[in-house]
Parts: C-alpha cells; structure tokens; sequence
C-alpha cells in the first residue's frame, strides 16, 4: 500500500489539474507556463508496447492489433483475420506503486475491405486515503477510469481507408466526496467521443530497395465535455489532431527498417491571459462549445503563432526488423516547455513466434531531474489468429 503523503499528494494534483479554470498569468505575460488543462488525460497516454517504443507513434505505422489507440483506418490494410492483445503499464512509479494502465484491443476481418475492432482501456489511480481538516481518516477509495471503443475500418481503394470509433468515458475520481469549489457531492464524469481517421499507403524503391510510405491522420476524442459535480463548469476532454508520415524499406530478404513521425495538437482552447481582476486581456474566451473550440483553438493562444507552434507536439521513431521476427525500436517524444515540458527518449524489444507477439518498452526522460515519467516501461503480448488476408484472397 502507498504511504498516505504520497497518495494524497497524487490526489490533489489531479484535482488541481482537473478543475483549474485557467493558467495564471502575470498581466506582463513573465510567467512561462500556459498549459492546456483536461479532463481525463490519461486518454493521452500511449498504451501498447510498440507505439510507446518508438516514441509514442502511430499514425502511419504499419498496422497491428493495437491501431485502435493510433489510427483504426490501419485497420483495413492489417494482413491478418482476427487478433488480440492485452498491453500493461505501471504509471508513474516515482511517486507511487500501485498505479497502473490496462489495454485491452481486438480485430476481427469482416471481408477482404471491411474490419471491426474494439476495446477497453482501464487506468487505476490507487489507493486514496481521505482525511479531514483534523488529519482524521474519513475513509478511502480507489478512482478509476476505463473506456469502451468500438471501431470500423473500411479500404476505399487498394491504397486509401478510413477509420470511425464511438468511445464511452467514464471517470470516477472521488464519488461522493465533496470538491472544492462545489456545494454538491462529487459524482463520475462521463462523455461519449468519436475518432475519424485516414490511412495511405503505397509501395516504392530507393536505391533498388523495395520499400513503402505511409500518411495517416486521426482526429480523435471529438466528444462531450465533462463535469464532476452538477454545480461545476464543465471541462473539455483531450480532443486531439495526430498526423504522421512513415519510410520503410526492406534492406534485404532478412532486414527491414522504418523510420516514422508524429505531429500531434490538442484540439481544445488555450488559457488566455488575466488581469488581476480575471478579465481576459489577451487570448479569447475558452468557455464555448466543443465545436467552437476546435477550430478556435488553431488561433486562440495568448501569444499568437509563436505559442500555437509551441502546442504541437512531435514524436520521431525508428524500427528494425530480422526476418519478422525480433524488432528492435528506439524514438524520442518533445513537447514545448511551456506546454508540459514533456520530453523523453524510448527503447523497446519485439519478439514474435507464430502466433504470439511480445513486446517490451522503457520511458527515459531528459527534461528534469526526479521525472515521474521515470522508468515507465509497457508490456504488451499479442495473439494474431485466422488466416492472413493474402491467403484469404489468394482461394
């Protein structure tokens, strides 16, 4: 069990983080910090072993079990019938033990163009112990949140799909405990969001080299904002835009190699600037509705373009393959320092044997000492089943 302190220390920096209105300017603009809050940004976190090995991508990628999280139009252009995977995280252990991610996806081919896919992902807080002004135990609980997806992914032509996902949220961070801010007892946040998304691929030679390249583009978590308790504002939820590109080549008969990359923006309104009197003085409004706020937020930051360019996030990755059957992966994620300061390298194994795939990653992050991202390693083993599509058309 976590040490008391360090629980309610997690405790508290996901409410702060969940129910601030807004980043706190000074009216000069000195701090340097305006971060884009949500709600539910574990809905951020790369589940799968692969993806998060290579730097957290996945737009364009070759297709796998796990495209739910990064691009379900994959999904059509997968070489297999039918498959599932089951991928574990212990989250932020530098500041606690029992925090974890469960990822949960399968695919099965409905026909030569036509796949669905679906999946559940699970995030365990740990325990939380609640205490009065007094220091008194009142209690504890352990929040969660999961989703529910479910996916369609349809070929348009040999080369080009598209992908659709309706998703259920649910997040129950203290139910029945009363929020700062709020009169009323706290209750689960629930939204429903969707995912569209494109995927392009198409065959090529470099230096005699047959190869590929691929485009993907997803929008996803277009959904409901969410609240805590009746009497709060509700709060977006991590609507994203991810575009990305990927270069693989088959050096030889034995050796492949890949190299992507991820460009991602959060869809949601940026935090303007105040004055001490909470009158915005630069930037707009960021109470509008979810459709206004996506287009809104290509043009809403404080500091013009200078800031929206600091919003997008960008990830680069490579990987080799022997004979399909070992990978090796390494990638790097950066975000801007005033945006999250989230930047890391990633390492990671693949292991495939017939049916069954294993893969390994491991977080090492080189923005600060004493990171919380620290040591993050992701686990994930994935069973392909059925007879491969080439195999399928080939009767």
């Amino acid at each position: 069990m976590i040490k008391r302190f360090s629980l309610a220390f997690i405790f508290s920096i996901l409410i702060v983080k969940l129910f601030a209105q807004q980043t706190k300017y000074t009216t000069t603009g000195a701090e340097s910090t305006n971060v884009i809050q949500t709600a539910v940004p574990f809905l951020t976190i790369a589940p799968d072993s692969r993806g998060g090995a290579m730097g957290d991508i996945g737009a364009a990628t070759s297709p796998d079990i796990n495209s739910l999280n990064w691009n379900a139009a994959k999904y059509a252009a997968i070489d297999e019938d039918l498959g599932i995977s089951l991928s574990y995280s212990p989250w932020l252990k530098g500041i606690a033990n029992d925090i974890k991610l469960l990822y949960l996806t399968g695919f099965k081919r409905i026909d030569k163009n036509q796949v669905v896919a679906g999946g559940i992902r699970f995030f365990n807080l740990g325990q939380i112990v609640f205490t009065d002004l007094d220091a008194n135990t009142t209690g504890s609980k352990i929040p969660t949140e999961f989703t529910l997806e479910g996916a369609y992914s349809r070929l348009f032509s040999e080369r080009f799909s598209g992908g659709i996902i309706f998703r259920f949220i649910r997040s129950d961070l203290s139910s029945g405990a009363q929020q700062t801010g709020s009169s009323l007892p706290s209750k689960a946040g629930i939204s429903f969001a969707t995912d569209i998304s494109t995927y392009y691929h198409k065959p090529l030679q470099i230096s005699g080299m047959p190869g590929e390249w691929a485009f993907g583009v997803n929008i996803s978590n277009i959904g409901t904002k969410m609240s805590y308790a009746d009497d709060q504002k509700k709060l977006f939820i991590p609507t994203n835009l991810k575009i990305g590109g990927s270069l693989t080549l088959n050096l030889d008969a034995y050796n492949k190699l890949s190299f992507s990359t991820d460009f991602n923006k959060l869809l949601v309104p940026t935090p303007p600037l105040l004055n001490d009197s909470g009158v915005i003085i630069k930037g707009m409004n960021p109470d509008v509705s979810v459709a206004q706020g996506i287009f809104q937020s290509f043009y809403d930051a404080p500091g013009g373009l200078s800031e929206e360019l600091k919003e997008i996030m960008i990830s680069v990755g490579s990987e080799y393959w022997y004979r399909e059957q070992f990978a090796i992966r390494a990638g790097y994620f950066n975000e801007s320092a005033m945006k999250g300061n989230r930047k890391y390298f990633t390492l990671g194994l693949g292991l495939k044997m017939n049916v069954l795939t294993l893969d390994f990653s491991y977080l090492l992050p080189t923005a600060f000492r004493n990171n919380p991202l620290a040591n993050t390693m992701r686990f994930s083993a994935s069973f392909n089943l059925g007879k491969p599509k080439k195999q399928q058309n080939s009767k």
